[in-house]
């Protein structure tokens, strides 16, 4: 059972997109182990692509899944402290379905927390409550929320589904009838819902830190607004939403009990904005096998108070401040740091090289054509 510790005081932190192989980056153990002595959190979440699973080491080695998460669960385990999972798009690529993963390995250490689970198939859909610290009454409560993976069309993102929405709000009022009222909320999961460009602001390309949108958004232009910059956010990539909306977020904002969803998914963002009374917020990646945020690489740490648990506080724990070494495979990094983030990203890069080389041939011919009539 969760609750608050006897000071009234509750903390969480987010891990996302370890995104690791079966050769997982000291680096990443590093990263986690430091962060974990100095926060000292009452619980892990997990928010997917916990594994890089279209990596080829995994190919034809479903052993190797176990092993690699085995090895990022260590620290945790290790400190005996509380952790729960969702799933990333990456995670079931490795050849084990989300819940094979969940039966095979998670849910045989003593220290995972399952939850109210939706259903066997969903295991990544699931919430918990943290009680009061006399354990007299729930205060809090947590979801996680399967954010599926790639759109059926194959390009960008399924939206989470119509049973899952419907799966929440039935959670939320079963909640509010045994408790008398709304509990407030977190949620948790990998893929961000469309509205978080409703926390941005619409720029020009050429503006300070304008990053370029995708999908429903294609063409135009996002920044961070100024008092989130401020405050030590960061975006160095658009969000990577679904190009449905499937009304997660409506849902979710109607009755004020979730105070905040919280995602991963895009690696080199890290920033909490508000959009209709609810925070959204970006935790930065913490793998080193994937690209990222070179020593910006971090967790997110949230700190409740039994007293007033609406009003959390959240900030970022990153590699260069905890760790205090360079990063091991610096070679490595300078290819993450200039590589697209994405194949949307990475299309017009493409297209762009080659029509480079295609003019080159083109100009090499008029040259040789020219080169024979003149002999």
């Amino acid at each position: 059972m969760l609750r608050f510790n006897k000071n009234g005081k509750f903390k969480i932190m987010q891990i996302t997109d370890t995104q690791e192989i079966p050769q997982v980056s000291r680096d990443t153990i590093s990263l986690i182990e430091n962060a974990l002595d100095q926060e000292k959190p009452d619980l892990v979440v997990f928010t997917g692509d916990q594994i890089k699973g279209y990596s080829l080491k995994f190919k034809n080695h479903p052993d190797l899944i176990k092993r690699t998460i085995d090895i990022i669960l260590t620290p945790i385990v290790q400190r005996n402290i509380p952790f729960m999972v969702t799933y990333g798009n990456h995670d079931r690529q490795a050849g084990w379905l989300n819940y094979e993963q969940y039966e095979r390995v998670y849910k045989k250490y003593p220290n995972f927390i399952s939850g109210n689970i939706r259903n066997s198939q969903d295991v990544g859909t699931t919430d918990v409550q943290i009680m009061s610290s006399d354990g007299q009454k729930k205060v809090f409560n947590i979801y996680l929320i399967d954010s599926n993976s790639s759109a059926a069309s194959g390009t960008g993102y399924a939206p989470v589904n119509e049973h899952q929405v419907n799966w929440y709000i039935s959670e939320r009022e079963r909640l509010k009838q045994e408790n008398g009222d709304y509990l407030p909320s977190f949620v948790f999961q990998h893929i961000p819902v469309p509205e978080f460009y409703d926390g941005l602001k619409k720029a020009d390309k050429s503006a300070q830190g304008a990053v370029e949108a995708f999908g429903d958004h294609i063409k135009e232009f996002y920044v961070l607004p100024p008092e989130v910059v401020n405050a030590g956010g960061f975006m160095g990539e658009s969000p990577a939403t679904p190009d449905v909306n499937a009304g997660e977020f409506e849902a979710m904002a109607q009755k004020g009990d979730v105070i905040g969803i919280f995602v991963g998914h895009d690696h080199i963002n890290s920033f909490v904005t508000n959009y209709k009374g609810v925070d959204l917020g970006y935790t930065q990646g913490c793998g080193f096998n994937v690209y990222g945020p070179g020593e910006n690489r971090g967790v997110r740490v949230f700190e409740l108070d039994e007293k007033e648990p609406r009003n959390y506080k959240t900030r970022t724990v990153v590699f260069k401040d905890v760790c205090g070494t360079p990063i091991c495979t610096p070679v490595q990094e300078f290819v993450y740091k200039h590589a697209p983030t994405s194949i949307r990203k990475a299309k017009p890069m493409i297209l762009k090289g080659i029509a480079i080389v295609g003019a080159c041939g083109i100009a090499y011919g008029v040259y040789k054509h020219l080169k024979n009539k003149n002999k």
